[in-house]
């Protein structure tokens, strides 16, 4: 009976350890607290100015997007994202992308075409200085998406996109979980 449990259990770790192998852990995990960063704001009201959104934001409820680049699924998250900011303004929802490049200066152009061009409005789109990111946020190397939401810093949401695996599924459930930061 013994040697069946300890089988069992055994089946069950390699089970667990199998099913989460191409998962990317990135980010402040739930629970966690949004520590403070800096950042250069290209296409919200500090454009041209280095600040700190997470200060500026404090105990708002806030959606947080790093990505590597700006494609058009980074576009229509945000966009998906940015509507919603515009919808919740009486609960002060706030959203803002942080861009990591190591080149951010040579970023700044496409990160006003796409605002523009998606007609995103409420959401500021940044840089960051490289492409680890803030050291304390954790971000992992493979994560092409990261996205965080807090409420008076606490971390309430992390979801990771690795390179090609943020679809349109994916973007209605990081759309639909702002309504955890938003109870």
């Amino acid at each position: 009976m013994k040697s069946i449990v300890i089988r069992f259990v055994l089946v069950v770790m390699a089970l667990t350890v199998f099913a989460h192998a191409g998962e990317v852990e990135s980010g402040l995990q739930i629970g966690d607290y949004a520590q403070a960063f800096y950042v250069t704001d290209v296409t919200g009201p500090s454009a041209g100015e280095e600040l700190c959104y997470r200060c500026r934001y404090s105990a708002r409820p806030v959606i947080s997007i790093f990505a590597r680049g700006i494609d058009d699924d980074v576009r229509k998250l945000v966009k998906g994202i940015d509507g919603l900011v515009g919808q919740h303004k009486d609960e002060q929802l706030a959203a803002f992308v942080v861009l990591l490049t190591d080149r951010p200066l040579d970023q700044e152009a496409k990160l006003k075409a796409a605002a523009k061009d998606s007609g995103i409005v409420n959401t500021p789109l940044t840089t960051y200085k490289d492409m680890e990111g803030p050291h304390k946020y954790r971000i992992h190397k493979d994560a092409d998406v990261t996205v965080m939401m807090w409420v008076e810093g606490e971390v309430k949401v992390n979801h990771v996109f690795t390179k090609g695996k943020l679809s349109a599924n994916a973007i209605r459930q990081v759309v639909a979980d702002t309504s955890k930061i938003l109870e």
